[in-house]
């Protein structure tokens, strides 16, 4: 509960904080619960994947059509978003989990070059290279508009994103999380002991893809556009790139990475357009020299030394 009431405060002070840039932080909840998917399958079952894009896409832009086609309640399309997700995942799971090791990533990387190219030829559906623009979303739950300043959007997101982690707890938590975890580990000794490993990790893969999906819908909600950005291959390496920043297998370490990652760019773009790049570079090789477990391990290392230490004194 520690944890989501720092979540709650942290979200309530970027809206009293940042009024003005409300629509950047939906943007960075969005693409917190992509990087919280990522975690799902990357840090708690050692499959690495860098197309969770189709994933967050899929999501985005089934909630697009549906709001195009007449439903424009923002839970529902939700909702669609996090179900389209899942179906995602599901196939996703099926392929990537047929092969492993380095076969996996290449299979992820052709499965986000696959979802990207059929979102550009089906244009009928999709509006190919030009997206899905002009999302007209109904008021939530009849009463909070969406209004320009994106008070709504980004407390929606809010919501969605405490709701999400609350979730999420409870499933790496669990029975069925520990396994995630011994499968990561030591997969052999799984099958030794009776479990199957395949129908574990695919469940994990639809759960991850349902969180990308609500993510993907939040991003259409928000910015009332679906466009090939939310199926591309950059957002997916820039998914894995927070990951890691923050820390594989914690969830607070795929929400520190994503804050830091993409409050580093911003704030570094706009001082130098043409070099920005080269910091958040530099950045990311400091952090990874510096702490190989992300900024959530370099935490832990440091009270845990501060623990012993204060343990030796007395």
């Amino acid at each position: 509960m520690a944890g989501v009431i720092l979540i709650i405060a942290a979200g309530l002070a970027g809206y009293w904080l940042f009024p003005d840039n409300l629509a950047l932080l939906t943007r960075v909840i969005a693409v917190a619960l992509l990087v919280l998917s990522l975690d799902l399958i990357t840090g708690y079952c050692g499959v690495a994947s860098l197309g969770q894009a189709s994933l967050f896409g899929a999501g985005a832009y089934a909630a697009g059509i549906a709001c195009v086609n007449g439903v424009t309640e923002p839970v529902t399309l939700v909702a669609i978003g996090a179900v389209a997700g899942a179906m995602a995942g599901l196939l996703m799971g099926t392929i990537m989990l047929r092969a492993h090791g380095l076969a996996q990533l290449v299979l992820s990387i052709a499965i986000v070059q696959l979802f990207h190219e059929a979102a550009n030829k089906a244009s009928a559906y999709t509006g190919g290279s030009d997206g899905l623009a002009g999302l007209m979303v109904s008021p939530l739950f009849g009463v909070f508009e969406f209004d320009l300043w994106g008070r709504t959007a980004y407390l929606f997101g809010l919501a969605l994103l405490v709701v999400v982690f609350v979730v999420l707890k409870f499933i790496v938590s669990s029975p069925f999380g520990m396994l995630c975890r011994g499968i990561k580990q030591d997969p052999v000794r799984i099958r030794a002991m009776g479990s199957y490993v395949f129908p574990v990790l695919l469940k994990m893969f639809v759960i991850s893809g349902a969180v990308a999906g609500t993510g993907g819908a939040l991003a259409a909600i928000s910015t009332q556009v679906v466009g090939l950005d939310s199926v591309s291959f950059e957002l997916s390496a820039n998914a894995l790139v927070m990951l890691v920043l923050g820390g594989l297998g914690t969830l607070y370490g795929a929400l520190v990475g994503t804050v830091i990652f993409m409050g580093f760019e911003h704030v570094v773009s706009a001082i130098n357009p043409f070099h920005w790049m080269t910091m958040v570079g530099a950045l990311l090789i400091a952090v990874v020299l510096a702490a190989p477990g992300g900024l959530t391990g370099l935490y832990e290392t440091l009270l845990g030394t501060g623990k012993r230490a204060k343990g030796g004194r007395t």
